[in-house]
């Protein structure tokens, strides 16, 4: 076992239960626990489940939780890609979160998901309404108008879109060299630096970008995102798909999302109904403002 798995410290605080679900060969990690209706709560990059520590008690209080790593991310399988990305396309990851989630004997559920995680769950309710009663997603507009919108000042907040989509094996080999640096140049070169994160949490993030096979996995996560998710987006606009659930979007008032795109016209061209507004913080919305979202949480999920 990899050196920096067997330190794995559980630091999401409360009565949360570890588990593993493995499907189709990999391995799914997360923690769960908790009272009431079930709650899928999925990160962002570069981090884990951890990211949910500041409301994940106050959450359980009302909530069954099943919060879940990424493949490629925390905890969980590492698998080798392909030519066309598709081990890590989000229809893919959202059929590992159909899975972590029947495991747990939810077949509906609803959704809080943050950056990559809510990409995902963008897919996850698309694919699966059945599924799906109802999401919230943090600091995102989706994939395939980011990419089509692109701006200068995008390119250059984001510089990681673009540099983790690269041919192997450069960036592979630059994050490899010092994969610690790289997550402190993503999580602190934005508006609120590193000071934003708990000790117990960032040293987690620092433990799960150390894993062998890391690099590969979320390089591998970005290209499929400018590949093989945007067929699948495409596909959606073209047959004038919109997600039929209830939909509520926050975004960080000093992030770069909000500054380059207008996150509520851009969701509204996916949805059907769409909430949402700007909060007073950066990206990383769980960790910066944590009881401003779990208002909103509790006004959303609970109407």
């Amino acid at each position: 076992m990899n050196a920096a798995r067997q330190r794995r410290i559980e630091t999401v605080p409360g009565q949360f239960s570890p588990f593993d679900v493995e499907r189709c060969g990999v391995r799914l990690h997360g923690q769960a626990g908790g009272q009431g209706a079930p709650l899928l709560l999925l990160h962002g990059h570069p981090q884990t489940h951890v990211m949910w520590h500041r409301v994940a008690p106050v959450l359980a209080q009302c909530f069954t939780l099943v919060m879940m790593d990424l493949r490629g991310y925390g905890d969980s399988g590492r698998p080798v890609s392909n030519t066309d990305h598709g081990p890590y396309a989000r229809r893919e990851m959202a059929l590992d979160a159909m899975a972590v989630m029947q495991r747990h004997g939810f077949d509906r559920f609803q959704v809080l998901a943050h950056d990559r995680g809510a990409r995902v769950a963008h897919r996850l309710a698309a694919d699966h309404p059945k599924a799906v009663e109802r999401l919230m997603l943090l600091d995102v507009a989706p994939t395939l108008a980011m990419y089509d919108r692109t701006s200068e000042a995008f390119a250059r907040a984001y510089w990681h879109w673009f540099f983790l989509i690269q041919p192997p094996p450069l960036p592979e080999a630059l994050i490899e060299s010092d994969p610690v640096r790289y997550l402190h140049s993503v999580m602190g070169g934005r508006y609120a630096g590193l000071a934003a994160f708990a000790p117990r949490a960032l040293a987690e993030y620092e433990r799960c970008v150390q894993i062998a096979g890391t690099a590969h996995s979320i390089c591998e996560d970005y290209r499929a995102s400018a590949t093989i998710d945007l067929v699948h987006d495409r596909a959606d606009v073209a047959a004038r798909r919109k997600l039929a659930q209830p939909l509520h979007v926050l975004w960080g008032e000093h992030g770069a999302v909000g500054r380059c795109f207008d996150v509520m016209a851009l969701w509204r061209e996916r949805a059907r109904q769409v909430s949402g507004r700007s909060l007073p913080c950066g990206h990383y919305i769980a960790e910066e403002a944590p009881q401003r979202l779990l208002d909103e949480v509790f006004q959303f999920f609970r109407s």
